[in-house]
């Protein structure tokens, strides 16, 4: 599948029209709904090759994917399986229970990690994703993501010195027909 193909896929199983509350609260009269590219392993498999070659490109330094819960959990798994890194999953909140973690997967203080995502608009969960990375002793200073809505979440990360990467834009998914 080239790019033209995955992003007409893209528009075609996640793009929904209609009046939509973002999580960063902001309304919006489409959704690029995650759960309907991450769940289709034609998609998901392509997504993960990709997102695996942006992280050799842009984050060499990087011995680990991390992905927040649970919309980037499947694209970091996927980005894993192509790149040969392992993951981890990084939780909106330490659990409860059991080892009361934030972060889950085998990591070393210090260790360099590419934060991986589905739809970024604001930053505001890949920010929180950042700082809890960093707040264990990580560093990441890249995240990647499917589509970058252009809706300041670059800027957004930038003021944490974290670069954005994306597979698309959502010009790039909107045009596509």
């Amino acid at each position: 599948m080239d790019d033209q193909e995955l992003r007409r896929a893209l528009r075609e199983h996640a793009y929904l029209e209609g009046d939509f509350v973002l999580r960063s609260g902001r309304r919006s009269r489409y959704y690029l709904d995650k759960y309907r590219f991450e769940t289709r392993p034609d998609l998901l498999r392509a997504l993960g090759e990709r997102l695996a070659a942006q992280v050799r490109e842009h984050a060499s330094e990087a011995l680990r994917i991390a992905g927040p819960e649970l919309g980037a959990v499947a694209l970091a798994a996927a980005a894993s399986l192509a790149s040969g890194l392992p993951f981890l999953n990084v939780r909106k909140d330490a659990k409860d229970y059991g080892t009361a973690n934030r972060l889950e997967g085998a990591f070393e203080p210090g260790d360099h990690v590419c934060l991986v995502e589905d739809v970024v608009t604001s930053g505001g969960a890949a920010v929180s994703a950042v700082q809890a990375l960093r707040e264990a002793g990580l560093t990441c200073s890249t995240a990647i993501c499917v589509v970058d809505r252009e809706e300041g979440g670059a800027d957004e990360l930038a003021r944490h010195a974290v670069r954005l990467r994306s597979l698309f834009t959502a010009s790039d998914v909107l045009s596509s027909t």
